[in-house]
């Protein structure tokens, strides 16, 4: 269901004059936002895409890479839903590479180096090339808030220029550009990315809309010429010999792009030396940044103070194109002054002779606390707005793109007045991520990481269009043609499953036995048994099937708990339910439940300090109130 202020449709405002009228605004033509525009107009909606640069459509504000742990399965399954950024990643990528490969199934990710420029533009056509969106230039600086009812309802929004644009569904996708302010040492100036400027208007018209607000920390490292490296120094790191692609629906030719190298280097004692004795100032340290950093993709300084134990840490030296000398050094984000970013990289192996292109700097930005949300990233006490992206949040181009498909398809849904667009935890890493955010209350931003989901075996990246290309089929965000094509690759995992699982070879083993042996695998099979040679396995079909054979166990018992689970995820929590008088409640428990008001009982069981009695009891209650409200009813 949608969020309790998004069920009365009949209190929607009559359409507001035809001007400058679409049926869904975006704001912010990041990943996010093109996600969002894109999904909104798939399914029947007219769309205006609203950006600062429209020269600045799906740029890469940090690193030029896609996928990765975690990352690289919401990629699938954005494709397998419709989306772009597996299409745009395979067209513009320059070095692709499957992570984890000698680990198990559930944690191997794709992940490409992408050429900036070129994924710019391949997005920019994306979005241009879309029937119902058109891109609009300009800096939103507020919301058009009308009461209806004694609600406010969000109906567009107004432009520096003095114009308005007016929709149903308004999707907040402005990334770190929420009062944005950069930090170089000592040196502050307003901005979410080097050349642009901060969103100073919406923040406060959020504020007013009484949504909660919060203040995060990102960063970037810096940027230096090719040219000036010593690659010999550095290690070598090549891409896939054979890379796989991300969408399902690309083609032979396979890359498109010429594949280049990436290289691999370390700091040492001189670089830390240097950090430590200049710690002071570092914008982060000497107390004039409040928001708080991603945890997991650490400025180099804070890595340092924090690691202090290690002699070294790993740099990542990443080519920004095929047709640029700059180079992303991915590993040294930092906020420390100009001079001393010069004087600490020129101390890493392959560096010494370094020429700086742009210095490393921090962003400090408002966030909107997530729990405010519904499943559908609706805003729940605020008809027409939606919020996808680091305005939630998170961090990651992955992370931002996942939330604006699934916000702008619930945008169109509500306004089509259809049920809503859900995914859950068992379904999608896009359903663990939501779900993570509207039970708590983030402290940092939130990054995709495979040990996020419990039901991680059955979300692998080769399974993503099985899982969730029927569910996209249903509402229209994928044509019949692509259900259709999966339903058949799906019968022919089943067919080759079932020809392994009946062929025996030993008095009590079958080819499928054989195959869950840890050293055995299809392509050896195929070599030994003319029967698995005859059934023709492409190579992604045949990874599915040798997936589903030696996992069969593992996945067979996380469906059993998904089904056990079940019962709690489908019993919904009233909207008027109370948890203050609620008895035999935990303090923190009633406490978290009343400020994050989950959904259902299964959400509520993971809200970090409601423990299993609670759950228990709040079953028990649930019940009563249900029975009480069908008295009540029945007099």
């Amino acid at each position: 269901m949608w969020g309790s202020a998004m069920t009365n449709h009949p209190h929607r405002l009559p359409p507001p004059d035809p001007a400058r009228r679409v049926d869904v605004i975006v704001v912010g033509g990041g990943h996010a936002g093109i996600e969002a525009a894109l999904a909104a107009a798939r399914l029947g909606s007219s769309v205006a895409l609203v950006s600062f640069d429209l020269d600045k459509v799906g740029e890469m504000s940090c690193n030029p890479a896609i996928g990765g742990l975690g990352k690289g399965q919401i990629v699938r399954e954005i494709d397998a839903l419709g989306g772009a950024m597996g299409r745009v990643a395979d067209a513009t990528g320059i070095q692709f590479r499957m992570l984890n490969t000698g680990k198990g199934a559930a944690v191997r990710a794709p992940r490409c180096q992408s050429d900036r420029h070129l994924y710019r533009e391949e997005a920019t056509r994306e979005v241009r090339a879309a029937d119902g969106v058109q891109l609009v230039g300009g800096a939103v600086t507020g919301l058009i808030v009308e009461e209806h009812a004694g609600q406010d309802h969000v109906r567009g929004v107004r432009l520096e220029d003095g114009s308005e644009w007016r929709a149903g569904a308004t999707i907040l996708t402005t990334g770190t550009f929420l009062r944005a302010i950069m930090h170089v040492g000592e040196t502050i100036s307003a901005g979410g990315r080097v050349g642009e400027r901060s969103s100073e208007g919406l923040s406060g018209d959020v504020a007013r809309l009484q949504l909660k607000l919060g203040r995060l920390k990102t960063g970037t490292p810096p940027r230096m010429r090719a040219a000036s490296f010593d690659w010999d120094r550095m290690e070598i790191q090549e891409g896939d010999a054979d890379p796989r692609p991300f969408s399902y629906a690309t083609t032979a030719p396979f890359p498109r792009l010429p594949q280049v190298p990436c290289h691999v280097t370390w700091t040492n004692a001189s670089t830390h030396k240097i950090i430590a004795d200049n710690i002071g100032r570092s914008a982060m340290y000497s107390g004039r940044i409040s928001g708080v950093g991603p945890r997991y993709c650490p400025a180099v300084e804070d890595k340092v103070m924090r690691f202090a134990d290690r002699d070294r840490h790993q740099i990542f030296v990443e080519p920004e194109g095929l047709e640029t000398d700059v180079v992303y050094v991915n590993g040294v984000s930092t906020s420390l002054p100009a001079e001393i970013q010069e004087q600490f990289v020129r101390t890493i192996v392959g560096l010494e002779r370094a020429e700086f292109v742009r210095y490393g700097y921090a962003v400090e930005y408002d966030f909107v606390l997530p729990s405010q949300l519904a499943e559908t990233l609706a805003v729940r006490h605020v008809p027409g707005l939606f919020l996808a992206g680091q305005i939630n949040g998170t961090s990651g181009y992955e992370e931002a793109a996942g939330q604006g498909l699934l916000a702008g398809a619930n945008a169109a849904l509500w306004l089509q007045d259809r049920e809503p667009f859900v995914v859950a935890r068992h379904e999608a890493y896009i359903g663990v991520m939501v779900d993570d955010l509207i039970v708590t209350h983030p402290t940092e931003p939130y990054r995709m990481f495979t040990s996020r989901a419990e039901y991680r075996l059955l979300l692998r990246n080769d399974n993503a269009d099985r899982r969730l290309v029927p569910r996209a089929a249903e509402i229209g965000l994928v044509g019949q043609d692509v259900l259709a094509a999966v339903e058949r690759k799906a019968a022919t995992i089943a067919h080759a499953v079932s020809t392994l699982s009946a062929r025996f070879v030993e008095p009590s083993k079958t080819l499928a036995d054989v195959l869950k042996r840890p050293e055995e695998s299809l392509a050896n099979l195929a070599v030994k048994y003319p029967e698995v040679a005859a059934l023709e396995l492409d190579r992604e079909v045949a990874e599915s099937v040798e997936i589903e054979i030696k996992y069969a166990g593992y996945v067979a018992r996380q469906e059993e708990t998904v089904l056990r689970m079940r019962e709690q995820e489908s019993t919904l929590l009233p909207d008027a339910l109370d948890y203050a008088v609620l008895t035999g409640l935990g303090t923190e428990a009633r406490e978290k439940l009343t400020n994050l008001r989950p959904r259902t009982l299964g959400a509520a069981s993971r809200i970090e300090g409601v423990r299993p009695p609670d759950v228990a009891l709040l079953a028990v209650h649930v019940e009563r109130w249900h029975r009480e409200r069908d008295a009540a009813n029945a007099t």
